[in-house]
C-alpha cells in the first residue's frame, strides 16, 4: 500500500506537468496573445479543483496535523512555512482569475515558481520528515482522511487531473 506521502508525490507529478502547461501559456501571451478562449478560466479552475480543493486540502486536513502531534512544531517550522505558501498560491490563483493578460501573465509566472519551490521543500524535505515520524496508525489515519477529501471531491482525483492537464496541453498547442 502507498504511504500518504507516496500519494501527495504523485500528485505533485500531476501538478508539475500542470506548470509547465501554465508556464507555456505565460510564455505566449506577451509574444502573440494566443491562447484558446477560456484556456485561462479552464486551467484557473483546475488549479483550484486539483491542487487546491483536493491536493492542499489532503496536506492541510490530515498530513500537517498528523505531523504537530507528532512534535513537528506547528508555528515556526515547515508546516508554517507550507501553510504560509499555500495561502500565497491562493492569492496568486484569484490574480490569474480576475484581471487583464499583463497581470495574469506576472501571477501565473509567480504562481509557477512558487509552486515548484514548494513541492521541491515538500518533496525533499517534508515528506521524508513524515515517513520517519509517523508511525504506522498516525499513516493510516491520514488514508482515511484522503479517501474522505476524495469522496466530497467526487472520487479519486489524480487520472482526471492529469486527463485535464493532458487537455489543457492539447488546446494551447492547437491554438499556436
Amino acid at each position: 500500500m502507498n504511504s500518504p506521502t507516496d500519494v501527495l508525490r504523485e500528485e505533485h507529478r500531476v501538478i508539475l506537468r500542470a506548470l509547465a502547461v501554465l508556464e507555456s501559456a505565460a510564455d505566449r501571451l506577451p509574444a502573440d496573445g494566443r491562447v484558446p478562449d477560456g484556456w485561462w478560466e479552464r486551467a484557473v479552475a483546475w488549479l483550484r479543483e486539483f491542487a487546491d480543493a483536493s491536493h492542499h486540502a489532503k496536506e492541510e486536513r490530515a498530513l500537517f496535523p498528523a505531523l504537530v502531534k507528532a512534535g513537528v512544531p506547528a508555528e515556526g517550522g515547515p508546516v508554517a512555512v507550507m501553510l504560509a505558501e499555500h495561502v500565497a498560491g491562493r492569492e496568486l490563483i484569484r490574480a490569474m482569475a480576475d484581471g487583464p493578460d499583463a497581470r495574469r501573465t506576472a501571477a501565473a509566472r509567480q504562481y509557477v515558481s512558487l509552486l515548484r519551490q514548494h513541492i521541491d521543500k515538500e518533496n525533499d524535505v517534508l515528506f521524508p520528515m513524515a515517513d520517519a515520524v509517523l508511525e504506522e496508525q498516525a499513516q493510516q489515519a491520514i488514508r482515511r482522511e484522503f479517501e474522505s477529501v476524495e469522496v466530497e471531491q467526487g472520487g479519486p482525483a489524480a487520472p482526471a487531473a492529469e486527463a485535464a492537464v493532458d487537455g489543457l496541453a492539447r488546446e494551447l498547442r492547437g491554438a499556436a
